[in-house]
C-alpha cells in the first residue's frame, strides 16, 4: 500500500510521489529523485518546512519547537524529515520547482475526437500514453504540432484516466484553433505538466463556483471528482458568458445536478441583446445567501476583466470569503492565485 503525495511547488509546478506505510516524505521524495529542502533530516533546524493542505499524517515526534512550533502546527505546517502520510496528501512547497532538481512531466497524446459548439469553443479529448496524475482544476502546456509555441489549457476530465479532454476557446487565426480545425483522430502531441495553484480543495463549507467561458472547464473536472465521492455540501456555479453562442456543455451541467442533489446553477450572457433569460455578468445573478456571510469557499476562472470584477464586488458588498482562489486565462497565457 502506497500513498500519493502531492507536491506542489511556488512556480506552480506540481509533482505526484507514492509514499510507503510508515515512510516519511522526505525519504519517498528522495528515493523519487526530488531533493526536496533538506539540512540537517532531524527535526532541528525547519528547513524542510512545507505546508499540508490536505490529507492525514503523523507529524512526528522527533522535532525541536524551534524548528516547528505549536501555532505552525496548528496552521499545518510540517517537517517532510519527519512527517509521515496517513493518507494522500498535497504539500505546498516554499520553493521552485528547479531548487528540487525537478520539474514539470511531459507525456504524449493522441487526438481522439472533437466536438464543436457553434464557433465559441471547441472540445476536445486526447487518448494518453499514460495516466497523469493532477490535481482538478490544473492545466497543462500543450505543443502545438508543427510549432515551438505551446498553449495552456485546463483539465476538463477526472484526474488519473488515460483519456484527457479540454475545453478550447476558438480564436480566430489563433495557432491552436487553426491546428485543430484541420486536425484528424489519431494524430500526435506532447503536453507538460500539471501547474497551477488553481485546484481543488478540502471541502468543509459551501462551495461558489463562478466561470466566465471557456473558464467553465477546471469545474467541470472538479465537479466530476466532486460527483464521485459524493458531496453533500451545497455547491453552486454561476456561468457567464458574453454571447448566448457561447453558453456550452449545458447537458453536462445538468448531469451534475443529477448525480450531485446539493449543486446548482445558472447562467447569464452579458449581451444587452441576448435572448437568454438573465442578462449581465455574474456578479449581478448571485443568488441571495450564496455567500453564506462569509462561510463558503470561493473558486473564480475567467478573462481578467471578470477576475477583477467579483472581486471588486466582494470589496463593495464588504464580504471576504473564507477562502478565494482565482485563475485569470487569456488567449496565450493562465494566472492562477489567491485573494483574501
Amino acid at each position: 500500500m502506497t500513498y500519493r503525495i502531492a507536491l506542489n511547488f511556488e512556480d506552480g509546478v506540481t509533482r505526484f510521489i507514492d509514499c510507503k506505510v510508515g515512510e516519511k516524505v522526505l525519504d519517498a521524495a528522495f528515493r523519487q529523485r526530488i531533493n526536496l529542502p533538506m539540512d540537517c533530516s532531524d527535526g532541528v533546524c525547519g528547513t524542510c518546512k512545507c505546508r499540508c493542505e490536505s490529507g492525514a499524517y503523523d507529524l512526528g515526534e522527533d522535532y525541536l519547537e524551534e524548528a516547528l512550533g505549536a501555532d505552525e502546527v496548528e496552521q499545518g505546517r510540517v517537517l517532510t524529515c519527519q512527517m509521515v502520510p496517513e493518507s494522500d496528501c498535497v504539500l505546498a512547497v516554499p520553493v521552485p520547482s528547479s531548487a528540487c532538481k525537478t520539474g514539470t512531466s511531459r507525456f504524449d497524446a493522441t487526438l481522439a475526437g472533437i466536438t464543436a459548439h457553434a464557433d465559441a469553443a471547441l472540445e476536445v479529448r486526447f487518448e494518453l500514453d499514460q495516466a497523469p496524475a493532477f490535481l482538478p482544476g490544473q492545466y497543462v502546456n500543450i505543443g502545438i504540432p508543427g510549432s515551438e509555441q505551446t498553449r495552456s489549457y485546463s483539465f476538463s476530465s477526472l484526474p488519473g484516466e488515460r483519456h484527457a479532454s479540454f475545453l478550447i476557446k476558438q480564436v480566430p487565426g489563433g495557432l491552436m484553433s487553426a491546428w485543430l480545425g484541420r486536425a484528424q483522430p489519431g494524430e500526435k502531441l506532447s503536453m507538460t505538466g500539471p501547474l497551477g495553484s488553481f485546484y481543488l480543495r478540502p471541502v468543509t463549507r459551501p462551495l461558489l463556483f463562478l466561470a466566465g467561458g471557456t473558464g467553465l472547464a477546471p469545474f467541470l473536472s472538479m465537479l466530476e471528482v466532486l460527483a464521485e465521492r459524493n458531496e453533500r455540501q451545497p455547491i453552486s456555479l454561476v456561468y457567464g458568458v458574453s454571447r448566448d453562442q457561447d453558453l456550452v456543455m449545458l447537458e453536462a451541467l445538468q448531469g451534475f445536478r443529477e448525480r450531485l442533489p446539493n449543486f446548482s446553477f445558472v447562467t447569464c450572457v452579458s449581451d444587452p441583446q441576448t435572448q437568454h433569460s438573465r442578462q449581465g455578468y455574474v456578479t449581478q445573478h448571485l443568488v441571495p445567501g450564496v455567500l453564506n456571510e462569509g462561510d463558503v469557499d470561493v473558486y473564480l476562472c475567467g478573462p481578467p476583466p471578470m477576475v477583477d470584477a467579483v472581486r471588486q464586488h466582494f470589496n463593495a458588498q464588504g464580504v471576504t470569503p473564507n477562502s478565494f482562489h482565482y485563475e485569470k486565462f487569456t488567449p496565450n497565457s493562465i494566472v492562477t492565485g489567491d485573494a483574501a
